[in-house]
């Protein structure tokens, strides 16, 4: 019966650690730069970018808001992270003068920003929102 019951846990275990591993590879935020912007918004049909810069605490406070929102909306939208310092023609094209900036594209389109540190729920309704996701 306990070698039974040790059997189980550990195949119960490994799934675990399975489903685990599988889920940090689709869910993630991409570094995205000017040599690869265009390319990132225009395959992904749905992308949220994440303009910071290290130096910024709100910055810093978004982060992990975006990882956790990749993770939800694994294979439906695509994130990723821009740091203005080194991507200044970027942040210039998109008239970003305060950051943590968040850009939403649509195919390849801007459709909306959010500007700030916004709480994580305002910045999923806005997902659900302007991308017609439920």
């Amino acid at each position: 019966m306990d070698d039974e019951l040790a059997l189980l846990r550990e195949k119960r275990r490994k799934e675990l650690e399975e489903s685990m591993k599988h889920e940090k590879k689709t869910a993630s935020v991409e570094n995205v730069d000017e040599m690869h912007f265009q390319q990132f918004v225009s395959t992904n049909p749905y992308a949220v970018i994440d303009f910071w810069a290290e130096w910024c605490g709100p910055c810093r406070r978004i982060a992990p808001i975006m990882d956790e929102l990749s993770i939800e909306f694994a294979g439906k939208v695509a994130f990723g992270k821009c740091n203005t310092d080194d991507n200044r023609r970027l942040a210039m094209q998109f008239n970003i003068d305060a950051i943590p900036a968040m850009m939403f594209f649509s195919n390849g389109q801007l459709v909306d920003r959010i500007i700030g540190a916004y709480p994580k729920e305002a910045i999923r309704e806005k997902i659900i929102r302007k991308f017609g996701l439920d």
